[in-house]
């Protein structure tokens, strides 16, 4: 009777975790909205969707607006929250545009992440935020960075994406702040700030304008990908390499060029690739249950290791910016 009955536990047991394995992979799709279409540095992020789906059985599907306009999100998060999918993930254009139609999508039981960036000052309207790194290290780094390749002395600009991204404004005020307040930064003065949208004939446009109505211009900021690229090959084509320090927000595959010719010395960035990667393990584990979404709670990523779920339900995927340069830029692909 012992045996009969341990025979029967078992098979329950097993069948138990057959329906939970069979819940994470047959039964969640997960949703990736980013900012816009056209930006290489979200197909990365995708590609690590993709990867991750591909290991844990749920299906993946990317929908972006062709602009990273505040509201140009709302469509699609609306669409995709009829279709009931389990999980949106979305890289917002907004802190607060898109707060109404988050609501309705977590209302319906569909689990909300923001990714990449989030929704500064209303986090409530989302589940988890899975950031790149502390963004609040991002800005002082990038001011770093520039401060010490131009002497931590001269005029300097920003080229952002849009007015309203809300990681982009974060980075933004902390920059503002390190450079009133550190007195290593004292000769370091902030001209202005030029807005791109992520779009790369905007930004060119807008740093062609940076270097004609400020011949003192000594060096730039552009934290996005779209932006730095088109600010680099702006000054490359204006042969301003020597008089203008660019740094930024770029890929390794983005920037290479530039850095071997010398036009950038330095850029900073993360891996997009495991932020997708990441977010894909988080969703699945959340929907099946295996993952409770609370502060201090830890969970496995293959390749990752140990990540752990923060204050506001932050998780960031690695802990610093890397630094690419001339000596380390070939190790890497995206």
């Amino acid at each position: 009777m012992f045996k009969r009955l341990t025979q029967l536990g078992l098979s329950l047991g097993l069948a138990v975790a057959g329906a939970a394995v069979a819940h994470a992979a047959d039964k969640v799709s997960i949703v990736y909205i980013p900012k816009n279409t056209g930006n290489p540095y979200f197909d990365s992020l995708e590609k690590g969707f993709q990867d991750g789906c591909a290991k844990l059985g749920c299906t993946f599907d990317a929908q972006a607006p062709a602009t990273a306009d505040a509201t140009s999100q709302i469509p699609f998060i609306t669409a995709q929250t009829q279709r009931g999918v389990s999980v949106i993930a979305i890289s917002p254009n907004s802190p607060d545009a898109l707060n109404q139609v988050l609501d309705r999508a977590r209302e319906r039981g569909i689990l909300v992440l923001a990714v990449n960036g989030d929704l500064v000052g209303n986090l409530q309207h989302r589940d988890a935020g899975i950031l790149p790194v502390d963004f609040t290290k991002t800005g002082p780094g990038q001011v770093e960075l520039l401060g010490s390749e131009i002497g931590y002395k001269g005029d300097i600009a920003i080229l952002s994406a849009t007015t309203d991204a809300p990681d982009q404004n974060t980075w933004i005020a902390a920059m503002k702040d390190v450079l009133a307040h550190n007195p290593k930064y004292a000769k370091m003065k902030l001209l202005t700030i030029a807005y791109g949208d992520d779009d790369p004939q905007k930004s060119t446009t807008e740093m062609e304008a940076l270097i004609q109505k400020y011949p003192t211009l000594k060096g730039v900021i552009s934290p996005t990908t779209v932006g730095v690229a088109a600010a680099a090959q702006v000054i490359e084509t204006a042969g301003k390499a020597k008089q203008i320090t660019l740094t930024g927000l770029g890929t390794p595959n983005q920037m290479r060029p530039f850095i071997k010719d010398g036009t950038v010395h330095a850029i900073q960035l993360w891996s997009p690739y495991n932020e997708g990667l990441l977010t894909a393990y988080f969703a699945v584990g959340v929907k099946s249950g295996a993952i409770k979404n609370s502060p201090g709670t830890t969970f496995e990523v293959p390749g990752l290791g140990t990540v752990t779920i923060g204050p506001d339900h932050i998780i960031n995927t690695q802990a610093e910016l890397t630094t690419f340069d001339e000596s380390n830029i070939d190790k890497y692909n995206f």
